[in-house]
């Protein structure tokens, strides 16, 4: 840590999910533009290390300040939101908790729906903004990988992350266990809202193999989403020829009443149709055709908390997972601020270790200057690793003992 590091702590300010509204969030969250003018603002104002966590389910900044309001007037600043705001909201960690903090981010065991690994990406972006402002110290970019490796070793040894948590996820995943890649299908997704566009792009994602088709009663709405994710969009009054064609239809209208009837569909035709509106937008009678299969939010929902419930069980394990990471990291933090000192006390004592034979030269002539020198300089060594193996061994005394070294051998801070 350099000297400036050492009288400033490491916070993380923010806000999230659990007590702001999306509408307070909104008032907090920062555009890449304003993210990296903050960035730039606090490097040019002496805060060295800043990194900026901006999604629509948190705002957070990380950084090393002299006092938390440092970060959250710079914040208020960027953003629509008042300290008055913010103060309502908010939580602050310091030190250990702060770096434990971004672990457990990392292993999604923070996120809104439990286990998701979406903010890992997020994650990446921040530390990379971070990065090309020049805004990302030793310790934030060790603690970044530190909180990757957590995430890694948390989805390759629980199933936190496994079965579905989202109706629209979980209609994705019913396609998926029903059709494989050799059976290519006829997707269409009708209803264009935050639902069906969140289907829409999973279907992209995860569902490659297979044909997708949007429509919208807004036919500006399909066309527009239809080239950002590179589907197919129909005209809203091509939509009953378009029913007729499709081997799965998915429905997420937002109507009060059904939006697809018996007569819009193709009798003959064997069909999958989700239905992913509350209430109902799909015709039940359409069931009387043995050939139709019509899965509704109550049958996904039931994946979805079952999903859950077991991912809860999975809770102990990440928690297991993070404690081990924050205790590497910890190691390695202690390691780092004692290098410094240890390297100060070795060259302490050499220089008593030549006062001593030269003074000692003088009286005994007969001496052997080279054996005494091999002897002392083995001692110096054992004294040394004595205390490198104590400032490894004690790592909430760290900074104490450094400064019992520094007041009995006269180190130098400046190389502390």
């Amino acid at each position: 840590m350099t000297k400036n590091s050492d009288c400033k702590k490491f916070y993380v300010i923010g806000l999230n999910y659990r007590k702001a509204d999306v509408v307070t969030r909104s008032k907090f969250s920062l555009s890449k533009e304003k993210q990296i003018q903050l960035l730039s603002e606090a490097k040019n104002t002496n805060i060295k290390s800043v990194v900026i966590l901006s999604t629509c389910n948190r705002i957070e900044i990380m950084g090393f300040a002299k006092h938390p309001f440092q970060l959250i007037s710079l914040l208020c600043k960027y953003s629509e939101g008042t300290v008055e705001e913010f103060a309502k909201v908010s939580y602050v960690f310091k030190n250990s908790d702060a770096a434990e903090h971004v672990i457990r981010i990392a292993t999604g065991i923070e996120s809104q729906i439990l286990g998701d690994y979406e903010i890992v990406g997020q994650l990446k972006d921040a530390f990379g903004r971070a990065k090309k402002a020049g805004t990302l110290n030793a310790y934030l970019e060790r603690l970044f990988n530190v909180a990757l490796q957590a995430s890694k070793e948390t989805k390759n040894s629980t199933s936190i992350s496994s079965g579905t948590t989202t109706v629209s996820y979980a209609a994705i995943q019913y396609v998926k266990d029903h059709f494989s890649k050799k059976n290519p299908q006829n997707i269409l997704i009708y209803g264009l809202g935050d639902i069906g566009q969140n289907t829409a792009r999973s279907c992209v994602k995860y569902l490659k193999a297979h044909e997708l088709t949007l429509v919208n009663r807004t036919n500006s709405v399909t066309h527009e989403l239809a080239e950002r994710i590179d589907a197919v969009a129909i005209e809203h009054d091509e939509l009953k020829n378009q029913i007729k064609k499709s081997d799965i239809l998915i429905v997420a209208t937002g109507a009060s009443s059904p939006t697809v009837l018996t007569e819009d569909i193709n009798p003959d035709k064997k069909q999958l149709i989700i239905d992913l509106s509350v209430p109902r937008n799909v015709d039940q009678s359409i069931l009387e055709f043995e050939n139709k299969e019509i899965i509704d939010v109550d049958m996904l929902s039931k994946k979805t908390k079952k999903t859950l419930e077991n991912r809860k069980k999975q809770i102990p394990l990440v928690e297991e997972i993070v404690q081990k990471h924050k205790a590497e990291f910890y190691e390695w933090l202690n390691f780092r601020r004692s290098t410094p000192a240890i390297n100060s006390l070795k060259k302490s004592l050499e220089v008593i270790q030549q006062d001593a034979i030269t003074t000692h030269s003088k009286k005994y002539a007969d001496m052997n200057p080279d054996l005494i020198e091999d002897v002392t300089s083995q001692m110096i060594n054992k004294i040394v690793s004595k205390f490198a193996m104590h400032l490894k061994s004690e790592n909430s005394m760290t900074n104490q003992s450094i400064k019992v070294m520094k007041d009995v051998f006269n180190l130098e801070t400046s190389e502390i």
